[in-house]
């Protein structure tokens, strides 16, 4: 049963018993996902935790190869994002769709075994990863926006992502464990995570339940979207806007993994300690998710958009600055997870009102594949300008990146969302 706040009559009820239902009105399907994405978030970052140094370490990768290699793993998600969001909205069965990608991303983790130290190998392997990302995060996030109210996507997205920084939080340690245990073996990491990955996808397919929205119930006479429907999302100037502005922000970030890197040669940090590099990021973005989520729900959600990517930027200098030591590993780690919890979900939340909901996933894919495609370049060419030029030069034109796409990103979207704003008072 999924529960709704939505048309209900006011009532005089104390601030603790409102609060419960706002909290109440997300839907029991919204925890059902961030609970498979927790488990597969602990699968995924016991492999992204150790990538970084087992590539440019341990097998003596260089910069500009592991910016390929960075850039593919999401890059590879460019095509199947659309596939995915596209086939989801098509077949109205965004469970299944997503499904699919969970499988595929745990069969990808065996893969990892028999790469070797082959660059191609393992690209091959981690395309397959991310292709299975690709196929089933617009159906996942459309899910989401269906499983709650529309005044209360931020919370809703807020919510999800906590859970799933839970698991982010948790798979470098349960790596760092496996490790201990199976003597710094590498290949038992890839196992636990292809068993963990299995137990998620077991998860979906018993809790989680397809959610069709109200629109689409009121119209079930509808046929089967058509390519020619899908194109025509870009007809829509939001739509437009929005997706300039997610390549432009997409542009502006380099990576985990080149910021990790950076701060451990910056700091000389021991190669056993690298892995929980990315925890703190995830206790960061776990503490601050919900809360931000709650804040852009009622101050807008492009502002706290807009400071996320102003605290990527802060990480970008500080790994600039003069100050060192335990104060820049935790400034760095929580101005990074800040960044998390102030974009990741909540650039879906402001997206979402701007598309039908019959392309609610397509839509989705579309802003998700532009991100892809500008953090794929954007990975490369830090990766090069690493390797030519040094870690400053690099680090200076990612700030430059920055701050052009904040301020275009204000200039597109500010106007859309005071528009998103008049309406909901309007109607309201």
């Amino acid at each position: 049963m999924y529960l709704s706040t939505i048309g209900r009559r006011r009532t005089r009820t104390g601030d603790g018993q409102a609060g419960r239902r706002r909290w109440t009105a997300i839907g029991a399907n919204v925890f059902a996902l961030g609970t498979v994405s927790l488990v597969t978030d602990i699968s995924s970052e016991m492999v992204t935790a150790i990538l970084p140094v087992y590539l440019v370490v341990g097998l003596q990768f260089s910069p500009a190869a592991y910016g390929v290699i960075d850039g593919a793993y999401t890059g590879a998600t460019v095509l199947l994002r659309l596939v995915g969001g596209y086939l989801a909205d098509r077949v109205r069965r965004r469970k299944a769709v997503a499904g699919l990608g969970y499988g595929l991303s745990a069969i990808a983790k065996l893969g990892l075994l028999a790469a070797g130290g082959s660059v191609t190998a393992i690209g091959l392997v981690i395309a397959a990863d991310r292709a299975g990302k690709g196929l089933r995060t617009a159906p996942r996030d459309a899910l989401i926006t269906l499983s709650a109210p529309p005044d209360q996507l931020g919370r809703a997205f807020g919510v999800h992502r906590t859970m799933d920084s839970v698991g982010a939080f948790l798979g470098p340690l349960v790596a760092l464990a496996v490790l201990a245990l199976a003597g710094q073996q590498y290949d038992a990491v890839f196992v636990t995570s292809f068993c963990v990955a299995a137990f998620a996808v077991v998860i979906l397919a018993l809790f989680v339940r397809d959610q069709t929205g109200p629109a689409t119930a009121r119209e079930p006479s509808q046929g089967a979207v058509s390519a020619r429907q899908a194109a025509g999302l870009l007809r829509i100037p939001g739509v437009r806007r929005l997706l300039a502005a997610a390549c432009l922000l997409g542009l502006a970030t380099v990576g985990d993994g080149f910021v990790y890197l950076l701060l451990q040669r910056r700091e000389d940090l021991s190669l056993g300690w690298f892995p929980l590099l990315a925890v703190g990021t995830s206790l960061a973005y776990l503490l601050l998710a919900a809360p931000l989520g709650v804040l852009a729900d009622r101050v807008g959600r492009l502002p706290v958009t807009l400071c996320g990517y102003g605290a990527l930027i802060l990480v970008y200098l500080a790994l600039l600055g003069p100050v060192g030591g335990p104060v820049l590993v935790i400034v760095v780690l929580g101005l990074y997870g800040l960044f998390y919890a102030a974009t990741d979900g909540i650039l879906m939340a402001l997206a979402a009102p701007l598309l039908p909901e019959r392309l609610r996933t397509t839509g989705l894919a579309l802003v998700q594949t532009g991100q892809a495609v500008a953090y794929l370049g954007s990975s490369v060419l830090f990766g090069v300008a690493w390797q030519l030029w040094g870690t400053g030069a690099a680090i200076l034109l990612a700030v430059l990146a920055g701050g052009i796409a904040i301020t275009a990103t204000a200039v597109l979207l500010s106007g859309q969302e005071r528009r998103q704003s008049g309406t909901k008072e309007a109607t309201s």
